[in-house]
């Protein structure tokens, strides 16, 4: 696919034809984020973020690095909490229930809401253990085999490993270790999927298989992916929220969301000029 938008010969900027995704309406969104503000130490990486995402829908996040993507995608399963220095603001709704409240179990909240990071990281563990690992941990009661094979066809990896499933998982090619990571983490049934650059370390076709493989689990699934491919987003994603960083009179950068609409409005119309200069290229 090109560009969602490119340059021409006569440095005009183009749009090509891209199919879309269609948005459904958010009736009852999954996330409602308002006011979401992450501090590190005293820096406010992250400014006054509010969103909605939507019940099995895949939302891409994309922006320039140092925007703050990664920062607010961690705010939906609490992985800010890891960091000492980390202090977020404002509200995280998970299904009409703050995600910060008091009484709210942070291992219960990366239960329901998984995560897949950019650099694939198997464990060092067999195919199958690397699978069952999650569901032995949570007390499975069922039939590990059946699970394994289950959750393996969900992430289009079955067939390449069904004959090797006591070998190394380390052993797999770079986009066969990221499926696999996938697959452990469906594997605990989950609710909401998050993508950190799941592609960014793949080289094309594992890339698709990927891609192919999102849009198969958003039926089933919600979806947050942060991506600094432009064209990814376009391609797989129903809603996307634009993020840049904003320099204070201090000097210091601080995350923000530009625009966050339908794939085809933002790519096609964005509101924001700041929008279009990015996706056309001439941000920065």
């Amino acid at each position: 696919m090109t560009p969602p938008s490119s340059p021409d010969a006569t440095g005009s900027v183009t749009t090509p034809q891209v199919a879309f995704r269609d948005a459904p309406e958010l009736h009852d969104p999954v996330f409602d984020v308002s006011g979401l503000s992450v501090f590190y130490g005293d820096h406010e990486a992250v400014r006054d973020v509010n969103m909605q995402i939507g019940h099995r829908q895949i939302t891409a996040m994309i922006g320039p690095s140092g925007c703050g993507k990664s920062t607010v995608l961690r705010c939906f399963n609490r992985m800010n909490d890891l960091v000492p220095t980390a202090r977020v603001t404002g509200k995280v709704h998970y299904h009409h229930e703050d995600l910060y409240g008091r009484d709210v179990d942070p291992i219960e909240v990366r239960r329901r809401i998984g995560m897949v990071f950019q650099k694939p990281n198997p464990f060092p563990k067999s195919i199958y253990d690397n699978i069952a690992y999650g569901p032995r941990v949570s007390g499975f009661k069922g039939d590990l085999d059946d699970l394994v094979e289950e959750t393996l066809t969900h992430a289009a990896l079955w067939d390449e490993v069904k004959d090797k499933l006591k070998t190394s998982a380390l052993a797999l090619s770079g986009g066969q270790q990221q499926r696999l990571c996938i697959a452990r983490t469906i594997a605990v049934k989950p609710e909401v999927i998050l993508m950190d650059e799941p592609c960014s370390a793949l080289d094309p076709i594992a890339t698709a298989k990927i891609e192919d493989l999102m849009e198969r689990l958003s039926q089933e699934f919600t979806i947050v992916v942060v991506t600094h491919n432009m064209q990814q987003a376009a391609r797989v994603s129903h809603r996307t929220a634009f993020f840049t960083a904003d320099v204070d009179d201090k000097g210091e950068r601080h995350g923000r969301l530009v625009e966050y609409e339908s794939t085809e409005k933002l790519f096609s119309n964005p509101d924001d000029q700041r929008t279009e200069d990015y996706i056309s290229g001439r941000f920065g």
